[in-house]
């Protein structure tokens, strides 16, 4: 593939690369949605990824162009640079990594560079193709630049340049990008950022479909809709409990403020909240503040128009979930007798709560889950943003031959769109190691 790229590049900009970097997708196990609200996650990175080959040049000036020709040449001054948050289009991703770095140095003449992109992760499927590319720009850029970063710094710097496409994302995608290790899967906590090893239990593999229904967060206000949900839910359970609720953001500042488990936390938002959908005018009075503070002060530039918000489910599925994150990661730890049964109820439990208290799901998705279980999966979920993507199903070893057969069968076969798409949509995954930069001998 490098070789292959290689020569794409030199028949393109008629020079050699110089340096290639290599940035995984991931598939997140269990955790859905709580990593902006400040909770750990457990992802892993997958062996599909998102490659560059660059070569720094004299100019100015970045050129980016792709292997797929769907993905039209771009070409920007690095002194100038424009990210567009309405139509967001693939250069702009690579253009959030590397303002990110830019920024972080404050690069006056940073150096332009050519670069040619080639991608194995499914687009807008819920594996992360966005933040891998926004990666993989911030460690162009670095490397580029002569500059140097621990891995955790640049996960951090790219989760915060990822935003200037207006994503409210937490972390994980591009945590796992860099900090990830062959072989295992990783427990990751935020502020300050760490992660640690999980080691999946053996007699079983992790199966990844694709429902074929494409997800982009940044072009959908779903996602950004649920984070000010949450956010509104901090906003609302703090106030009654007596703290200052305007610095607070998310829901594990509630959690931590108070000193209680995560079940006293579901406790508390049965007595707080009520499972009818909120007003806006109701948050302003239960906050004692004007529409107009609320929509300058707390919700985001594309949340402003929505009129009710669910603040009690998801509240719920964000602190059930975190539970399961800590349960999943205790099993893998003690690895009882009967692991991959425990494991395989908390990625269902996951499911559910995905699909009824965060409403994230799509019918598609709900197909796909049914017929993993159906042929054979102890455990099956959404994994990503939801509402189109992909699932991840627990498979155990010795039938995963025959649940590839029988889930391409019952869910791609019967499509003709799904059919021409399921040589990369069904697949078998390891854990993967993370972002590395190859230099051309």
């Amino acid at each position: 593939r490098l070789q292959k790229l290689k020569e794409m590049f030199i028949s393109k900009f008629g020079s050699a690369p110089k340096f290639y970097v290599r940035a995984p997708g991931r598939v997140n196990l269990i955790g859905e949605h709580i990593d902006y609200c400040g909770y750990a996650v457990l992802p892993m990175a997958i062996e599909q990824d998102i490659l560059i080959a660059v070569e720094p040049v004299k100019t100015q000036v970045v050129h980016l162009a792709n292997t797929n020709s769907l993905y039209l040449d771009f070409s920007t001054s690095v002194n100038n640079i424009q990210i567009n948050k309405t139509k967001p289009q693939w250069h702009n991703y690579f253009l959030c990594g590397l303002k990110g770095i830019q920024e972080h140095f404050g690069l006056n003449n940073p150096t332009g560079m050519n670069c040619l992109l080639d991608g194995t992760i499914p687009p807008s499927s819920g594996l992360s193709s966005s933040s891998a590319l926004v990666c993989c720009a911030g460690l162009v850029t670095l490397t580029a630049n002569g500059k140097t970063l621990s891995k955790v710094e640049l996960a951090e710097i790219c989760t915060k340049s990822e935003r200037y496409i207006g994503t409210e994302g937490g972390g994980m995608d591009q945590s796992i990008s860099f900090l990830a290790e062959e072989g295992t899967a990783k427990l990751i906590k935020f502020n300050p950022l760490r992660a640690t090893d999980v080691r999946l239990p053996s007699g079983a593999a992790f199966v990844i479909a694709n429902s074929c229904v494409e997800m982009n967060k940044a072009a959908t206000s779903h996602y950004n809709i649920r984070v000010m949900e949450c956010r509104l839910a901090t906003k609302l359970l703090s106030k009654s409990k007596g703290l200052d609720w305007e610095k607070m953001l998310r829901l594990h500042d509630v959690q931590t403020k108070l000193g209680v488990s995560l079940e006293e936390m579901l406790t508390i938002v049965e007595e707080v909240l009520h499972p009818e959908p909120y007003s806006a005018e109701e948050i302003c009075k239960c906050l004692g503040i004007s529409l107009e503070e609320l929509r300058s002060q707390i919700l985001s530039q594309n949340t402003q128009d929505v009129s009710t918000f669910k603040l009690y489910q998801r509240a719920k599925h964000v602190y059930s979930e975190a539970a399961r994150v800590l349960e999943f990661k205790k099993i893998c730890s003690e690895a009882p007798a009967n692991a991959l049964q425990l494991l395989g109820e908390l990625m269902n439990q996951s499911y559910i709560s995905c699909r009824e208290m965060y409403e994230c799901s799509c019918p598609e998705l709900d197909r796909l889950v049914d017929i993993c279980l159906q042929f054979g999966a102890i455990g099956s979920r959404l994994t990503g943003a939801g509402w189109g993507g992909c699932t991840v199903s627990m498979v155990p070893t010795d039938k995963l031959n025959a649940f590839l057969k029988d889930v391409k069968k019952a869910y791609y076969q019967s499509d003709v769109q799904r059919l021409a798409l399921e040589k990369n949509s069904l697949f078998a995954t390891k854990p993967g190691r993370g972002a590395l930069v190859f230099v051309e001998a």
